[in-house]
């Protein structure tokens, strides 16, 4: 598997490696490559110990209000009037 990792200079010769939608997925080291490596080892232990899911929830939607503009919206596209507005 793939993961995306942002690596930061977090200051004086120190680097921060973010496992990207790993909670506290995140490593330190001198180097990138030093904070790279140590990510790589941390998520797998944790890959170890556990796995990794994909879930589909149906009618999660249904809390998310739909925009109301989107039911106006263009509905005058084709007014002459418009301009005069």
């Amino acid at each position: 598997m793939q993961y995306q990792v942002l690596v930061e200079n977090v200051g004086d010769e120190m680097f921060s490696a973010t496992v990207l939608g790993i909670p506290d997925g995140i490593a330190e080291g001198p180097t990138e490559e030093e904070a790279l490596n140590k990510a790589t080892r941390m998520l797998k232990e944790r890959l170890a110990k556990g796995d990794l899911f994909n879930i589909e929830v149906e009618g999660s939607a249904s809390h998310v209000s739909a925009n109301p503009w989107l039911e106006v919206h263009g509905s005058l596209r084709n007014d002459p009037t418009f301009e005069d507005l």
